[in-house]
């Protein structure tokens, strides 16, 4: 966290360009919170959606796509959860149980963490004003809980409004790259950030799932930020024409 906000923006923000959100960007846990997981889950997908930090970066540093990022870990608080989802402040994650959300003090987790992150993403997305948000997460090749494997490369969600989707599904895919959409899970059923920072207000976006061994080093990251900054733009280009 950075003078204790559980946000932190990068790059310049720009009335009418592309931005991206990235709600699971650190594993941050603020100090007085006790998971009681294992030091090692902390670098796990349990705990943040791994490489996606490094390639907002780069989106913001390198592509002029400035980002309303997550400084705290999803474990301390789900900011891609409502309020009332009881996976907010989540007791278990892919099998594993997080002891020290049990019994937590969920009120205060949200007043410190949950609020003050959207506060200021609805904020910042009013100065915007963007004509594309990219939201931007990871997922795992495979559950631990399951032996499903998730074969895609990348993934379109949307809810209610999925005409940037399919556009940026389609360019994709003219890219010879393995898309799902709708997956690995239906954005019709888990879509929070965007339902409430977007669909509610008519702004078109892209909720991306890279799968994370594709963003996994540094080089992955700045070719993944290159491919989805060109795939922003041309997906709002189009969203022009239609």
């Amino acid at each position: 966290m950075i003078d204790g906000l559980p946000y932190r923006q990068v790059g310049e923000l720009v009335p009418g360009r592309i931005v991206c959100v990235a709600d699971h960007a650190s594993n941050y846990v603020p100090d007085g919170i006790e998971l009681g997981v294992p030091a090692h889950l902390m670098n796990e997908h349990i705990a943040l959606d791994i490489g996606v930090d490094g390639v907002a970066e780069r989106l913001a540093r390198r592509h002029g796509i400035a980002a309303h990022l997550a400084t705290v870990s999803r474990l301390v608080c789900d900011f891609h959860r409502e309020e009332d989802n009881p996976s907010v402040v989540p007791m278990s994650s892919d099998g594993h149980t997080i002891p020290g959300n049990i019994g937590a003090d969920v009120e205060r987790r949200l007043e410190l963490y949950h609020r003050p992150y959207h506060a200021a993403l609805a904020e910042w997305l009013d100065a915007a004003r963007p004509e594309l948000i990219v939201s931007l997460h990871s997922f795992t090749p495979s559950l631990e809980t399951s032996d499903e494997e998730r074969p895609w490369e990348v993934a379109l969600l949307y809810n209610e409004h999925g005409e940037a989707a399919r556009q940026a599904i389609r360019l994709l895919r003219e890219e010879g790259l393995t898309v799902g959409e709708n997956e690995p899970y239906s954005g019709k059923e888990l879509n929070a950030t965007m339902n409430r920072h977007a669909e509610a207000h008519g702004r078109p976006y892209i909720a991306v799932e890279v799968r994370q061994d594709q963003i996994a080093n540094k080089a992955q990251q700045a070719r993944w930020a290159a491919l989805l900054a060109d795939i922003a733009n041309r997906t709002a280009l189009a969203l022009k024409s239609l």
